[in-house]
């Protein structure tokens, strides 16, 4: 039923564009909240709940099959309460209800469905449903009817299973802290990362491929601290053939959400802000320690992508692009030789043709099929000074060729039916691309990044607290709301970190420490870690904790690297014993599988290998003052804080870091303290000193 009917449901009123896409559906959905529950106590119906979010693919085919059928909306509408949830904007019940169905099912995935009594008790799960079954997955019009007789009749074995569900989600949220961990958990983790790696392509595992930045991250810093090569040479093999791919836009940059194949060529469409965010450190990462150029200007394109598309006019960020436009699959993104050479002219479409992979049958096969469409995603072969010999061209020509060309396609895909863009800003995800933008600015020596991360930070304070000071998750349309997760926290403390480093601002750090107290009151377990939702959230089933990396790291592992990083920032030791509280509180798990905890191991690493303090003492900062920061920031030392002090104006730094109170200026001259293991390097005015001591 499109939006030109009369007909609308509960969701109209809902700021989450996810909820609006199903406003016009004859199911009646409810958003997640009391009078839906209530509605199913009194009717005693069971709850039909269905999670997704946006720009999911298979969600928009779930819509358009089952949820617009009139035939099974009217099936759902008599037998259950139907609730709809975007899970980007309630994660602790998304995460809640995902583990259930990875219990019941042994996968899962999006969108999520979920059957459930009014007392929010599961007892059915599954993923995507059809409305008429295809091979052994069951249609909607079989699946109502079956779960609707099994409420009436079977209410004994549903409390089984209930029961058994219970328990089960009790033992995995429930912390019993372990012990210390150790660095062999870091070679295990590098054990299996070498062991699952394609030497080919790059990536770990089959297809799907999925980026997963954070592993790359912990294997460049792994690299470093252990002079290993081999951990280098799967980040940057990983790296170089990602940006040759289809998974990576080569007409409007920035990265889609994963391959389908292993060699990177062929999409899931969508572009999420937090793949951006996350990828473009680990290229950032990769460029500081290697110095490849390369590297260096994917995180440009990106960056290029992200404030060219995805930025408010206020400075926030938005969430996602959609894999759908017209109502298929990549139509936005896709292109044959005939359309080439109609914008580029005979020579050069012919030429990009060839540079961008394209086939006659087309390269691009159709997800669910597999069959090939005709159409082609563009993608780098990996031979392009063969191409420039092919063409009787130098390699610069052809580059140059490829720039031109990439330009004008640029400009009349613009003109094509855009796919939806998800305009909502989210505190956490805003707190990952500001934490990317004010590195970039110090890696990459770009103002605009900083100013970038700086005006985003600003919208985020402004915009997305309450009046107590505490975040709340979500705005859109000049509205702010949602009760804040762990992941709002940690995320944001993570950029505020990045962006006192990136500019020195003392009230950056001193917001980083006001939200890492509150994240420490509202959020943290008495046993260890942190839970997703505060102490104040909704009941649920059971209080969850989310540990595991998946598309970006878990809340709990940013909040330990933070800590780490405060506590050596700021001399006081409450941080450090959170964070190995936090740590312990997931020793068994992280032995288990330590590769699902890249980045708690990053920060564990980060602790575990005498992290460098660094105080700049200056009177004033001034242009000589930025040319030896510069310098500073142009050396690969991921294990270090840097704090500067303005001898002239130090009221507000030692407050924050009382230790700093005692380091001035010689010679009336910048002056550098290096400290590590409890131990002070002597002072000095020169700065190669300083680029010795921390790059040791």
């Amino acid at each position: 039923m499109n939006k030109e009917s009369k007909h609308q449901n509960r969701l109209a009123d809902s700021q989450s564009p996810y909820l609006l896409q199903h406003a016009y559906n004859p199911v009646e959905w409810y958003p997640w909240g009391e009078e839906a529950f209530e509605k199913a106590k009194q009717e005693n119906k069971p709850i039909f709940l269905s999670i997704g979010y946006s720009t999911c693919h298979w969600c928009h085919v779930m819509e358009h099959e089952s949820f617009e059928d009139t035939t099974v909306a009217e099936l759902m509408n008599q037998n259950f309460v139907n609730i709809k949830v975007d899970r980007e904007e309630m994660p602790e019940v998304d995460h809640l209800y995902m583990s259930v169905c990875q219990a019941m099912t042994g996968r899962g995935g999006w969108p999520l469905t979920i059957v459930m009594t009014p007392e929010k008790e599961p007892f059915f799960a599954g993923t995507y449903f059809p409305k008429d079954g295809r091979g052994q997955r069951p249609g909607m019009l079989q699946l109502i009817p079956s779960l609707a007789n099994a409420w009436s009749t079977k209410q004994g074995e549903i409390r089984e299973s209930i029961n058994k569900v219970q328990d089960y989600l009790i033992r995995i949220n429930t912390s019993v802290p372990g012990g210390e961990w150790d660095e062999t958990m870091i070679r295990d983790a590098f054990g299996q990362y070498a062991s699952r790696f394609d030497p080919d392509y790059g990536g770990f595992g089959r297809a799907p491929k999925f980026p997963s930045p954070h592993n790359l991250i912990l294997l460049t810093r792994y690299s470093k601290i252990y002079d290993d090569p081999t951990a280098l040479k799967m980040v940057e093999t990983t790296l170089h053939y990602m940006r040759l791919g289809g998974m990576f836009d080569q007409i409007g940059l920035g990265f889609h959400r994963y391959s389908t194949d292993k060699r990177w060529l062929l999409p899931h469409f969508e572009k999420m802000l937090y793949d951006q965010a996350m990828l473009s450190m680990a290229y950032l990462e990769a460029y500081h320690l290697t110095g490849n150029e390369d590297y260096a200007n994917v995180a440009r394109e990106i960056f290029t992508y992200v404030l060219r598309d995805m930025t408010d006019k206020d400075g926030g960020f938005y969430s996602a692009e959609d894999a759908d436009s017209e109502g298929e699959e990549g139509t936005f993104y896709v292109w044959d030789e005939e359309e080439l050479i109609e914008v580029l002219g005979e020579k050069n479409g012919k030429i990009m043709a060839k540079v961008y992979g394209f086939l006659e049958v087309g390269n691009f096969h159709d997800e669910a099929t597999g069959q090939t469409t005709g159409k082609n995603i563009p993608y780098f072969q990996d031979n392009r000074a063969g191409l420039a010999k092919k063409f009787e061209m130098s390699h610069e020509e052809l580059n140059e060729v490829i720039e031109t060309s990439r330009e004008k396609l640029f400009e009349i895909r613009e003109k094509r039916i855009h796919p939806l863009k998800d305009d909502k800003v989210l505190t956490d995800w805003n707190g990952l691309m500001i934490a990317a933008l004010a590195l970039g600015g110090q890696i990459l020596d770009e103002v605009e990044y900083t100013n970038a991360a700086e005006k985003a930070a600003e919208f985020i304070h402004k915009k997305l607290r309450d009046k107590n000071g505490r975040l709340m998750k979500r705005y859109r349309l000049g509205k702010a709301g949602l009760s804040p997760h762990l992941d709002d926290y940690s995320f944001m403390v993570w950029g505020l970190l990045n962006l006192y480093e990136g500019t020195f601002n003392v009230k950056y750090l001193s917001r980083a420490i006001e939200l890492s107290e509150i994240m420490d009151e509202d959020f943290s377990d008495e046993n260890g870690g942190f839970f997703i939702g505060s102490k104040d959230a909704e009941k649920l089933m059971v209080r969850a904790k989310d540990s595991y990396d998946s598309a970006i790291p878990s809340g709990n592992s940013v909040a330990v690297m933070n800590l780490f990083r405060l506590s050596k920032m700021t001399g006081d030791k409450k941080w450090t014993d959170l964070a190995d509280k936090t740590l312990m509180a997931f020793t068994d798990q992280a032995k288990q599988s330590p590769t699902g905890f890249a980045h708690m191991l990053t920060g564990f690493m980060f602790d575990l290998k005498d992290p460098k303090e660094l105080v700049i003492a200056a009177n004033g900062y001034d242009e000589k003052v930025n040319e030896l920061i510069r310098k500073i920031r142009g050396t690969y030392s991921p294990n270090k804080v840097v704090l500067f002090k303005d001898i002239s104006d130090t009221k507000d730094i030692e407050k924050i870091a009382p230790w700093v109170a005692a380091h001035s200026i010689m010679d009336n001259k910048p002056t550098f303290y290096v400290c590590e293991n409890f131990t002070c390097k002597r002072p000095t005015t020169n700065i190669k000193t300083v680029l010795n001591y921390i790059s040791e």
